[in-house]
């Protein structure tokens, strides 16, 4: 069965850090771009960052440059995203997704963990 499994969320204090994992079960992440997103309540899903797994290039959004940094762990197909100097404004679900280059048709997400900044 093919998964995307998010772990790593919680209560943290503002200034404070989380490190996500996700997780691949039934696929490689060979070939994909593994991205972070999140979604906070009544507002829309955004990107975070993301990073094609081939070759290590990766994006962040404006929001979180600087603090955030996504890293990859080729041996347990994994993908972490480590959040520094969290805000209260990253309260979130945080969302994993995994997309094939070479269709861009082919698309996993996970289920999400939420993360909540205090203030």
């Amino acid at each position: 069965e093919v998964q995307l499994v998010e772990s790593g969320g919680g209560l943290v204090q503002a200034g404070g850090s989380l490190r996500l994992s996700c997780t691949a079960s039934g696929f490689g992440f060979d070939n994909y771009v593994i991205g972070w997103f999140r979604q906070a309540p009544g507002k829309e899903r955004e990107g975070v960052s993301c990073m094609v797994h081939d070759d290590g290039s990766t994006w962040y959004a404006d929001s979180v440059k600087g603090r955030f940094t996504i890293s990859r762990d080729h041996a347990n197909n994994r993908v972490y995203l480590q959040m520094n100097s969290l805000k209260p404004e990253d309260t979130a679900r945080y969302y994993c997704n995994a997309k094939d280059v070479r269709d861009y048709a082919t698309d996993y997400w996970g289920q999400g963990t939420q993360v909540t900044v205090s203030s």
